[in-house]
Parts: structure tokens; C-alpha cells; sequence
């Protein structure tokens, strides 16, 4: 389906069209799925599945996004966006658990020291995102739509219509400023 034709689908799906969110919904769910696999690959402490993610990020843009859609790419960096959240929102949850928010006392084996860890490097980076997209909007963009959408930096270039060498340079800026705030 050319992405004009998706795109207005996703619109007539935005505007409370139930045919369109459905046909919409069938079409784009391969693609969510892999940018899914991808988020949870990166966030191995993550108790969601690919599927409930997927289900989630879609809930979340169905309730929350009332905009018009420009292109795929611009669903697929609010679909990214939206998994990022619910990752950082369960990290939160598991870090709250974990200094007594929740019922039971937090256990010591090695696979729940590493979703702690890992909940706490998500917070980490999406702190250093957040600041980094009041200072750079572009980069924070690029490093969003890559690292958390699994696009390329050519599909990025062909989006923000930019250059990827562009693209490329504002990824390299981003990995040292953030490298630099993480102290890594």
C-alpha cells in the first residue's frame, strides 16, 4: 500500500472511522511488532511481551493523539514514542516497587537485579533524551526514530527530508552528548 493511502487511512482510523482503524491496524501491525521485538530487545527487564506492547502503544495513540497524520514514518515515530513511554512508565513502576510502593518485599536473585538495573538505565536515558530534545530537538528526533523505532538513517533522512549524511551527523552529536550525560 503506498504510504499516501496509509496515511489516510490512519487519519480516517484518528477520526473515529472503526473500518479504517481496523484495516489500519492490519496493515502497520508487522511493522509494530518489529519496532516492538527491537524496543524489548534493548529492554530485556521489560515484562511485556512484543504483542502486549504493540497492543498497548496502538491503545495509547487511539486515546491520546487527536492530530493529523503527515506520513507513515510520522504514525511509526508517534508508535515508537508511545512504546518508549510505556517502557519508561513500567521502569518507573518497578523502581517504585522496588523501594516499597508495592505489597511484596522485593526478591534478591540475579534476574531481578538486572530488570532493577535495567528499569533504572531506561529512566537514565530518558532523562538525557528529554534534555536533549530542549537543546536539539533534530537529534533527539533522530535518536528516538532509531534507537527506540528501529528505523534507518536513510528511512530518518527521507522523513525529517534531510540528507543521511545529515542524519547521520546529528546520531553521532546525539551518541556524545548522551554518552557524555550518562557518564559512559
Amino acid at each position: 500500500m503506498p504510504d499516501n493511502e496509509l496515511t489516510e487511512l490512519l487519519n480516517r482510523a484518528q477520526r473515529g472511522d472503526d473500518d479504517a482503524r481496523e484495516a489500519a491496524f492490519a496493515r502497520i501491525y508487522a511493522e509494530l511488532k518489529r519496532i516492538a521485538a527491537a524496543e524489548l530487545r534493548r529492554n530485556p527487564g521489560a515484562t511485556l511481551d512484543t504483542t502486549a506492547l504493540v497492543h498497548e502503544a496502538w491503545a495509547k495513540l487511539a486515546a491520546n493523539y487527536a492530530g493529523t497524520l503527515e506520513s507513515r514514518g510520522h504514525y511509526y515515530s508517534l508508535a515508537a514514542r508511545a512504546m518508549r513511554q510505556i517502557l519508561v512508565d513500567q521502569a518507573r513502576r518497578r523502581i517504585a516497587d522496588k523501594r516499597g510502593g508495592g505489597e511484596r518485599p522485593a526478591e534478591l536473585d540475579e534476574a531481578t537485579a538486572l530488570a532493577d538495573a535495567r528499569a533504572s538505565e531506561v529512566l537514565a536515558i530518558d532523562q538525557a533524551l528529554s534534555r536533549l530534545a530542549r537543546r536539539d530537538a533534530r537529534a533527539a528526533r533522530v535518536v528516538e526514530w532509531h534507537f527506540f523505532g528501529g528505523f534507518t538513517f536513510d528511512e530518518i533522512a527521507v522523513e525529517l527530508k534531510l540528507s543521511e549524511r545529515t542524519v547521520r551527523g546529528d546520531w553521532a552529536l546525539a551518541r556524545a552528548v548522551l554518552a557524555r550525560e550518562l557518564g559512559a
